[in-house]
């Protein structure tokens, strides 16, 4: 049953995506709309769902091949982009960049302080 409701959940969370992405000024997936309504909900209620946990888990882990087909593509179709090649790379670049520096930053703030990052600190 625990399976169950966080699927719900889940579902709920893309659902909201599809209903409101077509009234956003920006073109943006349904599902990080839904996931990002999930997580302003979880903030608010201040924490996740044991629910959600155990159906995440496992979705994390095939993570990959959720991203395979976009990746194979891209050797199908680079020929129509190659006039575009150096925005791209530098867009690949500066994302990349951007995401780990936001997630170690989120990990530094939001995770709790060991006794070594307490001893070394000035």
């Amino acid at each position: 049953m625990q399976v169950l409701r966080g699927f719900l959940w889940l579902l709920v969370g893309l659902l909201f995506g599809q209903s409101v992405v077509p009234w956003l000024p920006v073109a943006l997936p349904a599902g990080v709309v839904g996931m990002l309504a999930l997580t302003l909900v979880f903030l608010l209620r201040g924490g996740i769902d044991a629910d959600i946990a155990a159906v995440s888990q496992p979705l994390i882990g095939m993570l990959a091949l959720l991203i395979m087909p976009g990746v194979v593509e891209i050797f199908f179709v680079a020929g129509r982009f190659a006039d575009q090649a150096a925005a791209i790379l530098v867009a690949l670049l500066v994302g990349t960049l951007a995401s780990v520096a936001s997630t170690l930053w989120l990990l530094k703030r939001c995770l709790p302080a060991t006794e070594a990052d307490t001893s070394t600190a000035p």
